[in-house]
Formats: structure tokens, C-alpha cells, sequence
């Protein structure tokens, strides 16, 4: 198994080279980590998913809660962009935004420039059930974590971007446009800062402006 190295401040100075050394760590030590961090993203999924069935009693599916989200965050511009978002087909793409449009969530028109895109927009009732689920899924998530201290949040979230960071180089893949972040678009993403990674929330947030709803 290759060895996965890190950047991390040296605890002995910037000038010291003995403190560069690195030490192999056990595989189980390394399966060990992933499970953990296999077992966190399940969890924090599934209470995800409950939060959307209490809002919604179970009449919307996380995937179209997924997408809902991308048009609020960005709007909507083919079909490709939501297919390569939810990692499914153009076809299937295409038919999970007509459910939405048939159930009065999403409205879809056009795009004046392109007639081959088109243009997402959240109803009013989109916008309602978006932001009930917010509202559960921020209050469930701050009743688990609240209690944790911020600084330790924050360094757990730095060391994950930094370890992302790490296979996303190794990787080497085209540089496509980026989704890993999901619904969970932040300003600062050290993978666009540091990889080089195109966002796709990141360039198009603007869009979502005549759109409604926000992240």
C-alpha cells in the first residue's frame, strides 16, 4: 500500500530536516481511519435522510433533494451538468428533472443564449421545501455536533481538505469540473485553491440569483 504523505507544519522548527523523516504507519492504523470515516459519512447520510422524510414524508428522494439544491445554489444550465452531478445518465438526468417539473418544485425554460441548454429555477414551493429542510437538517446537525469545541471542528475539517488534497494530486485525472463537495458548497475549498480544481457551484452561483433559494 502506498504510503500517503501529508503536509503538516514540522513540530521541531522549520529548520530542522530530522523532523521530515517519515514514519511508516501500520495498514491497519490507515483501514482503521477509513472506516471511521466511512461510518461518519453513513451516519451523517442517513440522519440526512430522516430529516427528509420528516419534512417531506418520504414524497421526495435525496437525489431530487440534490438537485433542488444545485439549481438553488446555480441555477441550471444542460442536462450534462445535473447528469455529472448526480453520476447518473443524460437520460436519467432528464427524467429526474421531469418528475420535478411535474410535481411543481422546478421550472425549466430555455436558456435564451443556447436553445440546446436549459434553465432551472425553484417554484415557491420549491423554495418552501428547501428551506424546511434546512431548517430540520441545521438544527439536527447542531443537537449532534453543537457541543463540540469550533477549533476542533475546524481542525478535523482542515485535515480531511488536507489528506483530499493529497489523493486528488495523485490521481492525475482531467481536469474536470469539480462536484466532490455536493450539496455542501463552501466559499473556500482547498481543492480549487491548491489542485486547481474548476468548481462547478463556484462559477456559476451567480446564475442562481433569478433562481431563488441560496446554500
Amino acid at each position: 500500500m502506498a504510503e500517503l504523505r501529508v503536509p503538516q507544519p514540522s513540530p521541531c522548527g522549520a529548520e530542522s530536516r530530522e523532523c521530515l523523516v517519515e514514519v511508516p504507519r501500520p495498514t491497519q492504523l490507515l483501514h482503521d481511519f477509513l472506516g471511521s470515516a466511512q461510518i461518519f459519512t453513513s451516519a451523517v447520510n442517513d440522519l440526512m435522510e430522516e430529516q427528509l422524510r420528516q419534512v417531506t414524508g418520504a414524497k421526495v428522494t435525496f437525489s431530487q433533494l440534490k438537485l433542488l439544491k444545485m439549481v438553488s445554489l446555480t441555477g441550471g444550465y444542460s442536462v450534462s451538468s445535473v447528469a455529472t452531478f448526480l453520476r447518473v445518465s443524460n437520460a436519467a438526468a432528464s427524467k429526474a428533472v421531469d418528475r420535478l417539473v411535474r410535481r411543481g418544485l422546478l421550472h425549466r425554460a430555455e436558456a435564451e443564449d443556447d436553445r440546446r441548454a436549459v434553465k432551472l429555477s425553484l417554484t415557491e414551493r420549491g423554495r418552501r421545501l428547501l428551506a424546511s429542510y434546512d431548517a430540520a437538517s441545521s438544527k439536527a446537525l447542531e443537537r449532534l455536533l453543537g457541543r463540540l469545541p469550533s477549533e476542533q471542528l475546524r481542525k478535523t475539517a482542515e485535515l480531511l481538505d488536507r489528506l483530499s488534497v493529497s489523493i486528488v494530486n495523485r490521481a492525475n485525472g482531467p481536469q474536470e469540473v469539480c462536484f466532490r463537495c455536493g450539496i455542501h458548497f463552501r466559499e473556500r475549498c482547498l481543492l480549487r485553491e491548491t489542485v486547481g480544481r474548476d468548481c462547478h457551484f463556484h462559477l456559476h452561483k451567480g446564475a442562481a440569483n433569478g433562481g431563488g433559494g441560496g446554500g
